[in-house]
């Protein structure tokens, strides 16, 4: 039996309003009050979770959009300059499906990394890392790299919306709308799931993000991620409009409040608490979303830190330096979509850009929460949907190629949190094309997650048009990654 279910069978309608009905007004005052004076305990989440104790408080996710090529970055793969303009050998093809732009080539070429790639000190035996990254290659003893992810999808969207939300097809929740389920907020005066979209300096037509990839699903819809954006009002429609004031703002939203608790009377739908919940929210974050955004009391050695783009608003950089600010003011989940790794053709002159939007900023992050002590609780990790092909897409030459999409394998790298730094794990064949060591799928990377959260990815399940659903779906076994766990 679950006793939360059972309990909401029996509570009845008016009991509920009695227990939880909290007008505008009153939550505009406590969210007044000096934090000293406020209860330090988690507002929302479910009882029982954690399941056990976490080894973070929070996540960041800093997502590559997109799909960065593993064998330009992080999967060394030197013997490949031997195999220039080879065809690809149907022993490592294995018949692996295609996308529709290279089906039709003639030819598998070939095409190795022409970045070089260096190995550094990681406290074990070494992690090698292209020179593309400088700063990542500063934290090789901070994070832990896993070179054998991998996906069924091949195609962007769903390949995203799987890697965010479980599933290949749209309607699922997404994993931060998950924890906000499990585990609350620990700032009632912020969202607990934050998201941004980050300029970038690649190529410009990147592929499309959907709200979906942070989206609440079957969830209540207070659980979706609140998007901000990166130029304009943060938050649309937040401000007033000119001539509204804040007290005729209070008192409109106090009366949609009693006008929602009617219709709630007479429906019973939970969607309708869901927008008492959000109106109280977007009332709060009209105070606090501004002070958020504000960095202009940031030391200029914080900007120094995370680059010359930190100053920027709408940059990774910049965005990254509100990431920690969210992460000290208790957002849960944080999560950045990088748009612009998709590269077909051009890579040489796009990834090169690539890097530079993020490679500086992601060490400053970690560097950052490192030096306020908050690594330890914080759970960071960078990669993208899948990974890219080593042979060429397009023309071929020595100075250029492209690379087509490949969920065989691919790479990301987790840091903080409970993670055990220095770790390189997992390895994929001389062609960076298939697995061969320690496979780590898109299931066992969410379950991992969840983990560090302190939640069993079995145990945080939702029923919904009369099944159990769980973020790790039900259809295939996920297993936390021991292996790079502290």
């Amino acid at each position: 039996m679950d006793p939360i279910r059972e309990h909401r069978k029996l509570m009845t309608r008016r009991h509920f309003f009695g227990q939880t009905a909290v007008s505008i007004g009153a939550a505009a005052l406590s969210s007044m009050l000096p934090l000293q004076a406020q209860e330090p305990t988690r507002k929302g989440g479910l009882p029982g979770i954690p399941h056990f104790a976490p080894k973070a408080k929070r996540a960041i996710y800093l997502f590559m959009a997109g799909a960065p090529a593993q064998m330009d970055l992080l999967d060394y793969k030197p013997e490949m300059a031997k195999h220039y303009d080879e065809d690809l050998p149907e022993s490592i093809r294995k018949g692996q499906r295609l996308t529709t732009m290279t089906s039709g080539q003639k030819r598998f070429p070939v095409a190795p990394s022409i970045y070089p790639f260096q190995q550094y000190d990681n406290g074990g035996d070494g992690a090698w890392v292209s020179d593309l990254l400088p700063y990542t290659a500063k934290m090789v003893k901070d994070i832990a790299i896993v070179r054998s992810m991998h996906t069924e999808a091949i195609n962007h969207d769903p390949a995203i919306t799987y890697i965010t939300t479980g599933n290949e097809r749209p309607g699922k929740p997404s994993l931060g709308a998950w924890l906000s389920y499990g585990l609350g907020s620990e700032n009632e005066n912020l969202p607990s799931f934050i998201v941004m979209t980050p300029s970038w300096t690649g190529r410009r037509s990147a592929q499309a993000l959907y709200h979906r990839l942070w989206g609440a699903g079957f969830l209540p819809s207070e659980m979706q991620g609140a998007l901000l954006r990166s130029e304009g009002d943060p938050v649309l429609f937040l401000s007033n409009p000119e001539g509204v004031t804040p007290t005729a703002r209070k008192k409109m939203l106090d009366a949609l409040v009693k006008l929602n608790e009617q219709h709630y009377e007479q429906i019973g739908d939970p969607e309708t608490q869901a927008r008492i919940a959000q109106y109280e929210m977007a009332f709060r974050m009209q105070s606090s979303v501004p002070e958020l955004m504000d960095i202009s009391d940031e030391p200029d050695h914080v900007f120094e830190l995370y680059g010359p783009d930190s100053r920027k608003p709408g940059t990774f950089a910049y965005s990254c330096i509100l990431a920690r600010r969210m992460a000290e003011k208790g957002v849960r989940f944080v999560q950045m979509f990088h748009r612009g790794w998709d590269q077909h053709g051009n890579l040489t002159g796009d990834l090169p850009k690539q890097c530079k939007d993020i490679d500086q900023p992601s060490w400053a992050l970690v560097e950052d929460l490192k030096q306020r002590g908050m690594l330890e609780d914080t759970l960071v990790l960078w990669g993208g949907e899948f990974g890219r092909t080593i042979y060429c897409q397009g023309a071929l030459s020595r100075e250029n190629y492209g690379r087509d999409h490949h969920p065989r394998c691919f790479s990301i790298w987790a840091a903080g949190g409970g993670i055990q730094g220095g770790v390189v794990y997992g390895e994929t064949d001389d062609y960076s094309y298939n697995v061969v060591k320690d496979p780590v799928h898109i299931r066992d990377l969410n379950a991992t997650i969840l983990n560090q959260l302190g939640i069993d990815h079995k145990r945080l399940t939702y029923r919904y048009q009369g099944l159990d659903h769980r973020l790790t779906g039900v259809e295939a076994p996920a297993r936390v990654v021991q292996e790079i766990l502290a």
